[in-house]
Protein backbone atom coordinates (compact mmCIF):
# COMPACT_ATOMS: atom_id res chain seq x y z
CA UNK A 1 0.00 0.00 0.00
CA UNK A 2 1.16 3.53 -0.75
CA UNK A 3 0.95 5.19 2.66
CA UNK A 4 1.70 8.68 1.35
CA UNK A 5 -1.25 8.29 -1.01
CA UNK A 6 -3.39 7.35 2.02
CA UNK A 7 -2.24 10.57 3.74
CA UNK A 8 -3.05 12.50 0.57
CA UNK A 9 -6.56 11.01 0.59
CA UNK A 10 -6.96 12.45 4.11
CA UNK A 11 -5.83 15.83 2.76
CA UNK A 12 -8.51 15.60 0.08
CA UNK A 13 -11.15 15.16 2.79
CA UNK A 14 -9.83 18.30 4.51
CA UNK A 15 -10.01 20.16 1.20
CA UNK A 16 -13.64 19.11 0.78
CA UNK A 17 -14.36 20.55 4.25
CA UNK A 18 -12.57 23.80 3.30
CA UNK A 19 -9.73 23.04 5.74
CA UNK A 20 -6.07 23.47 4.83
CA UNK A 21 -5.54 20.18 2.96
CA UNK A 22 -3.07 18.31 5.11
CA UNK A 23 -3.40 14.65 5.95
CA UNK A 24 -1.50 12.16 8.07
CA UNK A 25 -1.51 8.42 8.65
CA UNK A 26 0.33 6.35 11.23
CA UNK A 27 1.48 2.87 10.29
CA UNK A 28 2.54 -0.06 12.44
CA UNK A 29 3.56 -3.41 11.00
CA UNK A 30 2.61 -2.27 7.47
CA UNK A 31 -0.97 -1.47 8.56
CA UNK A 32 -2.58 1.95 9.01
CA UNK A 33 -3.60 2.29 12.66
CA UNK A 34 -4.76 5.91 12.46
CA UNK A 35 -5.59 8.51 9.85
CA UNK A 36 -6.49 12.17 10.22
CA UNK A 37 -6.79 15.48 8.43
CA UNK A 38 -6.77 19.10 9.56
CA UNK A 39 -9.86 20.15 11.49
CA UNK A 40 -8.73 23.49 12.89
CA UNK A 41 -11.47 25.54 11.23
CA UNK A 42 -14.22 22.99 11.84
CA UNK A 43 -13.42 22.55 15.53
CA UNK A 44 -12.07 26.07 16.17
CA UNK A 45 -9.19 24.31 17.92
CA UNK A 46 -5.67 25.53 17.07
CA UNK A 47 -4.23 22.11 17.96
CA UNK A 48 -6.48 20.19 15.54
CA UNK A 49 -3.68 19.60 13.03
CA UNK A 50 -3.65 16.32 11.10
CA UNK A 51 -0.49 15.14 12.88
CA UNK A 52 -1.83 15.78 16.39
CA UNK A 53 -5.15 14.10 15.62
CA UNK A 54 -3.39 11.09 14.06
CA UNK A 55 -1.12 10.75 17.11
CA UNK A 56 -4.13 10.85 19.46
CA UNK A 57 -5.93 8.16 17.47
CA UNK A 58 -2.83 5.95 17.31
CA UNK A 59 -2.25 6.25 21.05
CA UNK A 60 -5.86 5.27 21.65
CA UNK A 61 -5.60 2.32 19.23
CA UNK A 62 -2.46 1.02 20.95
CA UNK A 63 -3.47 2.11 24.45
CA UNK A 64 -0.01 3.61 24.80
CA UNK A 65 1.42 7.12 24.38
CA UNK A 66 4.68 5.63 23.12
CA UNK A 67 4.46 5.00 19.40
CA UNK A 68 7.85 3.33 18.98
CA UNK A 69 7.81 1.08 15.95
CA UNK A 70 5.26 3.31 14.22
CA UNK A 71 5.79 5.53 11.20
CA UNK A 72 3.95 8.71 10.25
CA UNK A 73 3.28 9.79 6.68
CA UNK A 74 2.25 13.44 6.41
CA UNK A 75 1.55 15.50 3.32
CA UNK A 76 3.31 18.68 4.54
CA UNK A 77 6.36 19.18 6.71
CA UNK A 78 5.12 19.62 10.30
CA UNK A 79 5.07 22.88 12.24
CA UNK A 80 6.90 23.28 15.56
CA UNK A 81 3.90 22.08 17.61
CA UNK A 82 3.46 18.95 15.53
CA UNK A 83 7.20 18.26 15.28
CA UNK A 84 7.46 18.38 19.06
CA UNK A 85 4.47 16.06 19.45
CA UNK A 86 5.97 13.64 16.93
CA UNK A 87 9.23 13.56 18.90
CA UNK A 88 7.41 13.21 22.23
CA UNK A 89 5.30 10.31 20.94
CA UNK A 90 8.44 8.34 20.09
CA UNK A 91 7.46 7.67 16.48
CA UNK A 92 10.26 5.85 14.67
CA UNK A 93 10.05 7.39 11.20
CA UNK A 94 8.49 10.47 9.66
CA UNK A 95 7.82 10.59 5.91
CA UNK A 96 7.16 14.10 4.57
CA UNK A 97 5.26 14.61 1.29
CA UNK A 98 6.04 18.32 0.74
CA UNK A 99 8.45 20.82 2.29
CA UNK A 100 7.12 23.80 4.24
CA UNK A 101 9.66 26.50 3.51
CA UNK A 102 7.79 29.06 5.65
CA UNK A 103 7.03 27.09 8.82
CA UNK A 104 8.55 23.62 8.45
CA UNK A 105 10.23 22.53 11.63
CA UNK A 106 11.68 19.17 10.64
CA UNK A 107 14.23 20.59 8.22
CA UNK A 108 13.18 23.65 6.21
CA UNK A 109 13.18 26.38 8.90
CA UNK A 110 14.47 24.67 12.02
CA UNK A 111 14.91 21.01 12.91
CA UNK A 112 13.06 20.15 16.12
CA UNK A 113 13.03 16.44 15.31
CA UNK A 114 16.81 16.03 15.30
CA UNK A 115 17.59 18.48 18.10
CA UNK A 116 20.13 17.38 20.69
CA UNK A 117 17.75 18.76 23.33
CA UNK A 118 15.09 16.12 22.67
CA UNK A 119 15.74 12.67 24.08
CA UNK A 120 14.18 10.86 21.14
CA UNK A 121 15.21 11.11 17.52
CA UNK A 122 12.72 10.39 14.78
CA UNK A 123 14.27 9.46 11.46
CA UNK A 124 13.05 11.95 8.85
CA UNK A 125 12.51 10.87 5.24
CA UNK A 126 11.88 13.50 2.58
CA UNK A 127 9.43 11.49 0.48
CA UNK A 128 8.38 14.40 -1.71
CA UNK A 129 5.25 13.77 -3.73
CA UNK A 130 3.95 16.14 -6.41
CA UNK A 131 0.35 15.49 -5.36
CA UNK A 132 1.08 16.74 -1.84
CA UNK A 133 2.51 20.00 -3.17
CA UNK A 134 -0.15 20.49 -5.83
CA UNK A 135 -3.16 20.19 -3.51
CA UNK A 136 -1.72 22.88 -1.22
CA UNK A 137 -0.69 25.18 -4.07
CA UNK A 138 -4.17 25.00 -5.59
CA UNK A 139 -5.88 25.52 -2.20
CA UNK A 140 -3.93 28.70 -1.44
CA UNK A 141 -4.24 29.98 -5.03
CA UNK A 142 -8.06 29.75 -4.75
CA UNK A 143 -8.03 31.26 -1.25
CA UNK A 144 -6.08 34.31 -2.43
CA UNK A 145 -8.56 34.87 -5.26
CA UNK A 146 -11.36 34.94 -2.69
Amino acid sequence: MDFMEAALEQARIALYLKEVPIGAVIVKDDRIISAAFNLKETTQDPTAHAEILAIRKACEALNNWRLAGCDMYVTLEPCVMCASAIAQSRLSNLYIGAPNTDRGDCESVINIIESDHINNTVKVHLAYNDGCSEILTEFFRKRRKG
